[in-house]
C-alpha cells in the first residue's frame, strides 16, 4: 500500500493525491507542492491515508513544506495581484475586440504563470492579447477557456430551488446528465424546468437517477397496459417514487382513470420511453459542458 493525502487548490476543486514525506497532516492545513504548472499552494482535503498504488498515478511528488505565515503572505499578495489583472486583462481584451468573457485570474505560488480563464461561443484568436499581457506582467501567460459549468461553480450563485450551486458547495466533478434522464423521471422537457442557471441540465437530475434507474426496471412505464383488481387498462400517469398508477381502463375509456398502486397491478405489455428526435435537437445543447 501506498501512503497518500489528498490536496485541494480551489474551495470545491478536484483533490489530488501527493506523497506527504513522512508528515502527519490534518484537513485544513495548507502546503506548498510541486505541480505540472508550478509550485502551489493548497488544502489538505484527505487525511494521511493508505491506498492501493494501482489506483495511482506514479510517481506521486512530494510535499515540499507545510505553508509558513510566511507562504500565507505571499498567498494574500497573490490575491491582490489577481484583483489587478483580472483589470488589465479586460482592458486589453476591450483593445483588441475579442468576443470572449474573462471569468477568473489566477496566480501560481511562485509567480511563474498567470492563468486567465474565460469563457466565448467558439474560438478565439487570442496570440496578440497574450503577447500584450506578457509585456505587461513580464511573465509566463496561460489563457485557458472554460465551459458555462465551470464559470457557474467559479463564480457561484443561488440556483432554481434558492440554495447555492451545488458547484460551487460540495461537487468536485461535473457528473454527465442527459435529456434521458430528464424523460425517465417524468420531467418537462421544457429548458427552463430542467436547465440551471448556467443554461444546462441541472446536476441535481443525477441524484436519484440511480434510484429511478432500479424503480423501472421493477415497475411499469408510462402507455403499459396493465391487468387491476377492476380490470385492464392503459397507465397514462405514474409517481415512481410512491408507487402510485393512473390507469384508464379499456373497458370503460370514457370514465375517470382509476389510481392504483404498484403492488396491485401486473404488466401485460410493458411501454417504453421515448425521446422524440425534434426535443433531442431542440434541448441537445443543455447537455454540453
Amino acid at each position: 500500500m501506498s501512503e497518500i493525502i489528498g490536496v485541494r487548490f480551489k474551495n470545491v476543486g478536484k483533490i489530488y493525491y501527493f506523497d506527504p514525506s513522512g508528515m502527519q497532516l490534518k484537513n485544513g492545513q495548507k502546503v506548498i507542492v510541486e505541480t505540472a504548472r508550478g509550485v502551489e499552494c493548497g488544502e489538505v482535503a484527505l487525511e494521511n491515508r493508505e491506498v492501493d498504488p494501482e489506483s495511482l498515478v506514479s510517481p506521486l511528488k512530494s510535499i515540499i513544506r507545510v505553508a509558513t505565515d510566511k507562504d500565507l503572505v505571499v498567498c494574500e499578495a497573490n490575491r491582490k495581484k489577481e484583483k489587478e489583472a483580472f483589470k488589465i486583462c479586460l482592458n486589453k481584451i476591450a483593445k483588441h475586440k475579442l468576443e470572449m468573457k474573462l471569468i477568473d485570474v489566477e496566480y501560481t505560488f511562485d509567480n511563474n504563470k498567470i492563468l486567465f480563464y474565460f469563457t466565448a461561443d467558439g474560438r478565439v484568436d487570442f496570440r496578440e492579447l497574450v503577447k500584450d499581457l506578457a509585456s505587461v506582467f513580464r511573465t509566463r501567460i496561460e489563457l485557458r477557456q472554460i465551459g458555462v459549468r465551470d464559470e457557474s461553480k467559479i463564480l457561484g450563485g443561488l440556483g432554481v430551488c434558492g440554495r447555492p450551486f451545488c458547484c460551487s458547495t460540495f461537487l468536485g466533478d461535473f457528473q454527465p446528465v442527459s435529456i434521458k434522464m430528464a424523460k425517465e423521471q417524468s420531467l418537462s422537457l421544457n429548458p427552463s424546468k430542467i436547465s440551471g442557471t448556467c443554461g444546462r441540465l441541472m446536476c441535481c437530475l443525477k441524484y436519484e437517477q440511480d434510484v429511478y434507474e432500479k424503480l423501472l426496471r421493477t415497475s411499469p412505464k408510462m402507455g403499459a397496459f396493465v391487468k387491476t383488481p377492476d380490470g385492464n387498462g392503459f397507465v397514462i400517469d405514474l409517481n415512481l417514487l410512491t408507487g402510485t398508477y393512473r390507469v384508464r381502463l379499456k373497458d370503460n375509456p370514457d370514465a375517470a382513470p382509476r389510481t392504483f398502486n404498484v403492488k396491485d397491478i401486473s404488466v401485460i405489455k410493458d411501454g417504453q420511453i421515448k425521446v422524440d428526435k425534434k426535443d433531442i435537437e431542440q434541448l441537445k445543447k443543455l447537455e454540453g459542458k
